[in-house]
């Protein structure tokens, strides 16, 4: 059983992008909490992310984990890049991703990077415009990320040879007796 735990562990990547003190006013004084901001991969297409508190920092960040491993979104992936370039609008966060050709790197920033590098994303150029909120710009790359569409594989055909393929039915392909 123990083992079974740990080869889940590894098999997941996880980073935290933010960490908050927070402070509240009570009538006993000061009431601190932190707040834990953490994304988790595997580095092959799934990504997710957490945001929780708790009373002592270890404790936001395993409850944050915990919330991001049960909230897993999947990537479709095309060459180690993007399918397609994509335009998000989140709240103030504007996210404009487009896909970059081998040997390119991750030309992005803020969290952005730690979250492309997590789903698996290796050659890839972004802009995150309009808010330097992380929390809201974590959620605008997750937004993008969830509207990603698979790319669609081209198929070079012989027209010459299969005249049916040019046209979508059979009956376009056959000359009509009229």
């Amino acid at each position: 059983m123990a083992e079974q735990k740990l080869e889940e562990e590894k098999k997941y990547e996880e980073k935290v992008l933010l960490i908050k003190r927070v402070s509240k006013k009570i009538p006993g004084g000061n009431y601190v909490t932190f707040s834990a901001l953490v994304a988790v991969g595997d580095k092959k297409g799934k990504v997710g992310i957490g945001l929780a508190r708790g009373l002592e920092v270890p404790i936001a960040i395993q409850k944050a984990i915990k919330y991001a491993k049960k909230h897993f979104i999947a990537v479709p992936l095309f060459k180690n890049t993007f399918p397609h370039e994509i335009k998000v609008k989140y709240k103030a966060a504007y996210i404009l991703f487009k896909p970059a050709s081998e040997g390119t790197g991750l030309k992005v920033g803020s969290v952005a990077r730690v979250i492309l590098d997590l789903v698996g994303i290796t050659n890839a150029s972004g802009k995150i415009i309009g808010s330097r909120n992380q929390i809201a710009n974590t959620y605008a790359v997750m937004e993008a990320l969830k509207k990603l569409k698979p790319r669609k594989l081209e198929v070079k055909s012989d027209t010459k040879r299969h005249p049916e393929l040019v046209s979508g039915s059979k009956s376009d392909a056959e000359p009509s007796s009229a």
